[in-house]
């Protein structure tokens, strides 16, 4: 499926939530790895707001795409953000929904 770059160049976004490891299965604990460079995966939650609006993403980052100290309320600026719809059968159920991937998270200077 394709995926669709987001401009955030106007945009106030922030940590919400501090990252952590992508898990590819919760039962086993196994961590989501790039499928390009093979490192692990991390999930952080940013708060974008721009022309009034907030909202509340949780964003998938190689380890190598950004810095320790990431914590909640940080300004920081996000590089190749992208979205992607998906969708997949579990259980019988079919599921769909949107998932985000930055390159890189950095602080605002």
């Amino acid at each position: 499926m394709p995926s669709f770059k987001i401009d955030t160049s106007t945009a106030l976004v922030f940590v919400a939530t501090a990252p952590e490891p992508k898990l590819a299965n919760r039962k086993t604990g196994e961590v989501a790895l790039d499928v390009v460079t093979e490192k692990p995966l991390y999930v952080v939650g940013l708060l974008v707001t721009d022309e009034g609006e907030g909202n509340l993403y949780k964003v998938a980052v190689p380890e190598t795409g950004f810095p320790e100290g990431l914590v909640p309320g940080m300004p920081v600026r996000v590089t190749g953000l992208k979205a992607k719809d998906w969708e997949n059968e579990f259980n019988g159920k079919k599921m769909h929904g949107i998932s985000f991937r930055a390159v890189a998270i950095t602080p605002a200077a």
